[in-house]
């Protein structure tokens, strides 16, 4: 009501303003108002223009300026009442127009939507969240189930999780976790196609998996791989994946520490040297790409610390550099072979308790590389005493003090290679040559 008010006003002051614009040209004499009241028709109007008179050349006096009234124009007050009426006629109408557009919200027609400006960081991580969200895919875990009513077969759905794309080939890499007891997979690409998936292999030690789809190659977008040697704390990243299901989310922060250390959760093996994020992870955002702000891979979205299961705050990502390695070697093999030493050893809780630091052999088999070579292993003696095997101490001169460490220098060896493992045994250190062999199941 108080905007109506105040355009009734305005239409009044436009009205006042129009019939002073009018007064000033060739007008009809009368008050001074706001409305201008028509004239007796029998009543002439003359109109009179003020000229200034040149002073009279008088000594005595001294020079004024007089005006003289010229007789310039006459019009009939009938001219004057049409214009007049034809005034108020559009005053009227726009009035009229204004309340009625003012009726049901007096803001809304005086409205003006100014176009949207973005900062420039905005638009560079809207740029790279559309350039880079073609190459995120869904992946659905299918497992099979048998009705307990009707004993029928049925395919249900177990999980879901997040993937890129690798290549043109129609290669795609998760996390092993993410396709782990799965009787078939299916895979959706950005554009809402569904195709079903097969698995080229898996790492279960570093919880890597590739999958290939059969999808023509115009709709395959390979993410751009980076890479991750160069890392430092407090550069930005950026994640995508479907989060609870919601496909290609978007979550940004920073690199909040590296070289962190985490355990598979297929085999428990710990990975090393893996990003640390405070981009928001949740479950649905396993297996998705964590970008830098060029836009280049740098990791894959594994895991969350978090007691309730939610993102907290604290991401953790495999880094590029290992996971190209392993996805050469799937996608050319099927497989991958790593280098073992073939023992089994002791928890380091165990190992601290007896106060030496290194990693205890418990068991190494005879046809192993470590039994090969001569590593012994912990054993009882005749009257049941245990016995201690060797405590593996380095390894190519590199100090072990528990298990990540040795895992950590076997991850840097080929297979094949010879290895000087020195050992504590007894009271006294020895060198032992090693040659590395694949896991017997992958050979």
């Amino acid at each position: 009501m108080a905007t109506s008010c105040s355009l009734i006003s305005t239409f009044f002051h436009f009205s006042s303003s129009l019939s002073r614009f009018t007064n000033t040209k060739p007008h009809c004499h009368s008050s001074p108002s706001l409305l201008h009241l028509p004239r007796p028709l029998h009543q002439p109007t003359t109109l009179f223009f003020l000229r200034p008179q040149q002073p009279s050349p008088s000594p005595s006096s001294k020079p004024t300026t007089t005006t003289t009234l010229l007789p310039k124009l006459s019009f009939s007050s009938s001219s004057c009442t049409f214009l007049d009426s034809c005034f108020l006629f559009c005053t009227s109408v726009a009035l009229s127009l204004t309340l009625f557009l003012t009726g049901a919200d007096s803001a809304s027609a005086f409205v003006v939507t100014t176009p949207r400006k973005l900062q420039s960081d905005e638009l560079a991580t809207v740029r790279l969240f559309q350039e880079n969200t073609p190459s995120v895919v869904y992946i659905t875990n299918l497992a099979v189930k048998q009705d307990a009513f009707t004993l029928d077969v049925l395919e249900v759905p177990q999980g879901s999780g997040s993937g890129f794309i690798w290549d043109k080939d129609g290669h795609v890499v998760t996390n092993y976790h993410v396709i782990r007891g799965a009787s078939d997979l299916r895979v959706t690409l950005a554009d809402q196609s569904t195709y079903d998936a097969k698995i080229v292999g898996f790492d279960q030690d570093k919880d890597v998996a590739v999958l290939r789809v059969e999808a023509p190659k115009e709709k395959l977008r390979p993410i751009p791989i980076g890479i991750s040697a160069d890392l430092l704390v407090g550069q930005k990243v950026f994640a995508i994946g479907n989060p609870f299901g919601l496909d290609h989310t978007l979550t940004t922060g920073v690199i909040s520490g590296l070289r962190r250390e985490i355990s598979s959760a297929a085999t428990g093996r710990p990975i090393q040297d893996v990003i640390q994020t405070d981009a928001a992870i949740n479950p649905g955002n396993s297996g998705g790409p964590l970008l830098d702000s060029a836009g280049n891979l740098i990791g894959i979205n594994t895991a969350i610390y978090s007691p309730s299961g939610a993102s907290s705050g604290v991401g953790f990502s495999i880094p590029v550099d290992t996971v190209n390695g392993i996805v050469e070697q799937l996608v050319k093999f099927g497989k991958v072979t790593r280098p073992i030493l073939g023992i089994k050893f002791a928890p380091d809780q165990s190992v601290e308790q007896l106060g030496v630091s290194g990693v205890l052999v418990l068991d190494a088999p005879a046809n192993g590389p470590a039994g090969k070579a001569g590593l012994q292993s912990t054993k009882r003696d005749s009257y049941g005493r245990l016995i201690l095997g060797d405590i593996i101490t380095s390894v190519n001169g590199k100090k072990v003090t528990n298990g990540s460490d040795l895992y950590r220098i076997l991850d840097q060896c080929k297979v094949g290679d010879k290895v000087i493992v020195e050992v504590l045994r007894g009271d006294h250190k020895e060198k032992i040559p090693v040659i590395l062999e694949p896991k017997p199941d992958e050979s």
